[in-house]
């Protein structure tokens, strides 16, 4: 009796260590999950502005990365968010607000910075109560267009992000790379007539192309075939106003008060050309802006083609310089 007493006092014990552990590491699990929450961060008259935050599910202050979506300012969304950033930054215990913003032709330039700008004040005064955001110091992400809203928040924002990265970005709006008809394939064999131009620049305002009714990518193609992308996006002539374009041009107001910059970009890239970051890299050193420019040998636009390995170290100093600058 006293043997099988034993016994059973042995296995209930062993129990109960297991259901301690079990109940420890579904708790742990739980709160190291990443969880999702969409808000509307702005309203334009009956349209929405959306972000989409991404945390571990717990109650903990976090640092912030604002995730800025490319898409020639014309197409793409909130969801598009660099994968391998997103997982190491995620990992590390950032938090990644992305932000959809107003979409060109419908709303034209300035008002997709007054977005991007209304974006960064609504993370600052909200974040901290509605998703426990440490807001005292936010790094900002984005690639291609996306690249681009990321280098003009330097300056546009008040207060400037602590520390930006942007792959295949650019800071000029108006060279002849834009306002010229492009010669590359990726930009031909689209066929889109005036009219249906028109149709998709008359229709209602977007900040998600999904929820548009005409082809914002189509519409894109069809601006780079012809040079008008800049006018497009903008409503003024690249060659006649050219000064207007200027407060919305990064490669035009760098100063020594900018943030601290990361760039890749792909040597052979054929919508963005390689020029673009190299002349960002120009500016920020002749301003004495601490910059890391990563090139990718070979690399295409996303880097397509680019060495794989050298692909992996870019994107690990990337996250290594955001780590630098986003310690108190």
């Amino acid at each position: 009796m006293k043997v099988q007493t034993l016994r059973r006092y042995r296995l209930l014990h062993l129990l109960c260590i297991l259901a301690v552990v079990l109940i420890a590491s579904v708790a742990y699990a739980d709160e190291t999950t990443v969880v999702m929450k969409t808000y509307t961060y702005k309203t334009v008259g009956d349209l929405d502005i959306q972000a989409d935050v991404y945390r571990s599910n717990d109650s903990t202050l976090r640092p912030v990365v604002i995730s800025i979506h490319g898409g020639a300012l014309i197409f793409g969304h909130r969801e598009w968010i660099d994968a391998r950033l997103k997982e190491l930054l995620l990992d590390a215990g950032y938090i990644i607000v992305s932000i959809d913003y107003r979409l060109a032709p419908e709303t034209l330039l300035p008002g997709i910075i007054e977005d991007i700008e209304d974006a960064f004040a609504w993370v600052r005064t909200q974040g901290p109560g509605l998703f426990h955001a440490d807001t005292s110091k936010i790094a900002v992400i984005g690639s291609s267009a996306g690249g681009c809203l990321t280098l003009a928040s330097g300056y546009r924002v008040k207060p400037r992000p602590d520390v930006l990265v942007s792959l295949f970005g650019y800071g000029d709006l108006i060279g002849d790379w834009y306002s010229t008809p492009s010669p590359h394939k990726r930009h031909q064999g689209v066929e889109m007539s005036a009219d249906e131009a028109k149709a998709v620049m008359r229709g209602p305002a977007v900040a998600d192309s999904r929820k548009r009714e005409g082809d914002g990518r189509d519409f894109y193609i069809h601006c780079r075939q012809k040079g008008i992308w800049p006018k497009a996006v903008t409503g003024w002539d690249p060659r006649k106003e050219a000064e207007k374009f200027y407060p919305y041009m990064t490669l035009k107001n760098i100063d020594g008060n900018y943030p601290p910059a990361f760039l890749i970009h792909g040597t052979e890239d054929t919508d963005v050309p390689y020029e673009m970051s190299a002349l960002m890299a120009q500016e920020l050193k002749a301003n004495d802006v601490e910059y890391r420019f990563f090139t990718i040998e070979g690399g295409e636009h996303g880097l397509k083609g680019g060495d794989p390995e050298q692909i992996e170290a870019a994107y690990q100093a990337a996250f290594s310089f955001i780590e630098k600058h986003m310690q108190k």
